[in-house]
């Protein structure tokens, strides 16, 4: 910074110091949770189910499924969430997609850094339907993609991934309402010059049934992407786990 700039950074750092993207308070530094809403994360990270990654309370050995992935081995590559959902993420969350807080995409993108697969290609974040784009501003997945790009040097492409048409909202649906709710809605653009071959990082917010997130890993190794994972801030998780 120049010297200059100096004094105007001060008085902007006093009326309007860092605070705590999950209850607003104060903090030493931007992006930093207080104490209290730190405390109030589950972070995810292993011992975990070597498909879905959903954590185990025990570590059962390299390779151990659980039940689900067993019975029906899914097609992603893992889900990877930085969080489990509970109060402080589902905050977060809101603030980030409903209260227009954009910055709130590095906050997550700081915490997806230390569960990013290895071997990451391509980030390409869950696409919005263009009226939905228009209404909200601005895609979450895509904000969140393009931080953990700065942060990673993987390159992000928010418009390879397409939603071809608007749904309804999938809370109060079943399972096999959700997977026909969303079939044939996603399309690759140009998918030979831009996935084959890579193993590409699907971006999302908040991690649930995994009806939208299936759909669109669906098309991209169809399309020819070595591999897919789920990337997310938050996944919900049965009270058992």
């Amino acid at each position: 910074m120049s010297a200059w700039l100096a004094p105007l950074r001060l008085v902007a750092d006093f009326a309007l110091p860092p605070r705590c993207p999950g209850c607003g308070a104060v903090t030493g530094a931007d992006h930093r949770f207080c104490a209290t809403c730190w405390g109030g994360l589950r972070f995810l990270a292993p011992p975990w189910c070597a498909a879905c990654h959903r954590p185990f309370a025990i570590d059962q050995g390299p390779g151990a499924c659980c039940d689900a992935c067993l019975a029906r081995p899914p097609r992603h590559a893992g889900v990877r969430a930085a969080v489990a959902y509970g109060d402080v993420a589902r905050t977060v969350a809101l603030r980030f997609k409903y209260g227009g807080r954009i910055a709130f995409a590095e906050t997550i993108a700081r915490q997806l850094v230390r569960i990013m697969p290895d071997d990451a290609d391509l980030l390409v974040p869950v696409p919005l339907h263009r009226w939905r784009l228009w209404s909200r501003g601005f895609n979450q997945a895509a904000l969140i993609a393009a931080a953990l790009a700065r942060a990673t040097a993987v390159p992000s492409d928010p418009l390879l991934l397409q939603r071809t048409r608007a749904t309804p909202p999938l809370r109060a649906m079943g399972p096999k309402a959700r997977a026909r709710t969303v079939r044939g809605v996603f399309r690759v653009v140009d998918p030979k010059a831009t996935i084959r071959g890579k193993a590409v990082v699907l971006i999302d917010d908040i991690h649930t049934s995994g009806a939208t997130t299936d759909g669109c890993v669906g098309v991209l190794l169809d399309g020819g992407a070595r591999r897919v994972t789920i990337l997310c801030w938050a996944r919900v998780l049965d009270a058992d786990d």
